[in-house]
């Protein structure tokens, strides 16, 4: 996930934009999501969103929650990349609420900082930018996951936008990924499907390890996996298949033509033509909840 490496391949791909990291920082978000969605000021009309607060265990987790004005639709919990709940990823929601579904996005790190993070993606890749986020993503230990993940699904499950007869569908970029899965498993009740986009650490060493808890759910799986992310750990992908398999669970795992990042429009390695393409394969997982 997120390290040298993939560092190296943004800068990559920001060179074959003609940008440097500094060039595209100075892009801001709204250039960076100008041609991410089609949605017209028409259907954006339709929509209802607000920010909100999530009562957990451990606080108050402040989110964004958008969904159709009118009727009652599947919730979808989103959880973000290491840059957490910010622009990019409201419009993402926003994206997906257009489709019919009332959609939740989280900050994960609401016990350390309240969203957004006071830097971009340029400033994430410094030393200095690392050094701020790492002590809030390594906070994010499988318990606390856990509790966070009861209370989101929860809220979702209050809201009169959210059809509780139909599954819940949860999502996850980079670290994302993993806290999906594990979401499966703590409320195994309700999520019936789970997108993982270039996510990381869905598969280790550990008894608690994501692709171990495969057989404590009941979702269906959809396990985009970056390319570069593949080249790293190529055994991953067989590995996870093997569990959904063993575990019973339906599983796509595909690795696409794109790296690290390429699903977030205000990512440097962001590919229009691939992050289209996860997102018909999501919308297509989401009509089984």
């Amino acid at each position: 996930m997120c390290d040298e490496f993939t560092a190296a391949d943004d800068d990559s791909a920001l060179a074959a934009k003609s940008l440097t990291r500094r060039e595209f920082a100075a892009m801001g978000t709204a250039a960076a999501l100008a041609s991410y969605s089609s949605l017209s000021a028409a259907a954006v009309g339709t929509l209802v969103e607000r920010d909100v607060a999530v009562t957990t265990p451990d606080g108050s987790c402040d989110a964004f929650f958008v969904h159709p004005a009118k009727g009652k639709h599947p919730g979808i919990l989103l959880w973000p990349d290491a840059l957490g709940l910010r622009d990019a990823k409201k419009a993402m929601a926003r994206r997906l609420a257009a489709e019919g579904y009332a959609v939740l996005v989280v900050n994960p790190y609401y016990r350390d900082v309240r969203a957004p993070l006071p830097f971009d993606f340029a400033a994430f890749r410094t030393p200095e930018g690392r050094a701020k986020i790492m002590p809030y993503m390594q906070g994010l230990v499988p318990g606390k996951v856990t509790r966070d993940a009861i209370a989101h699904v929860a809220f979702l499950d209050q809201q009169q936008a959210v059809d509780v007869k139909r599954g819940i569908g949860v999502q996850g970029y980079c670290m994302g990924g993993a806290i999906a899965v594990r979401t499966a498993a703590a409320v195994a009740a309700r999520v019936k499907g789970v997108g993982s986009f270039h996510g990381g650490n869905l598969v280790t060493d550990k008894p608690d390890s994501p692709h171990r808890l495969l057989d404590k759910t009941h979702a269906s799986y959809l396990i985009a996996i970056a390319r570069n992310d593949d080249e790293k750990a190529p055994q991953d992908k067989v590995e996870f298949k093997a569990a959904a398999k063993a575990a019973k669970r339906p599983a796509e795992v595909e690795v696409y033509a794109a790296n690290h990042g390429w699903c977030v429009p205000d990512a440097p390695d962001y590919n229009q033509a691939e992050a289209d393409r996860a997102w018909a394969r999501l919308l297509a997982l989401y009509k089984t909840l």
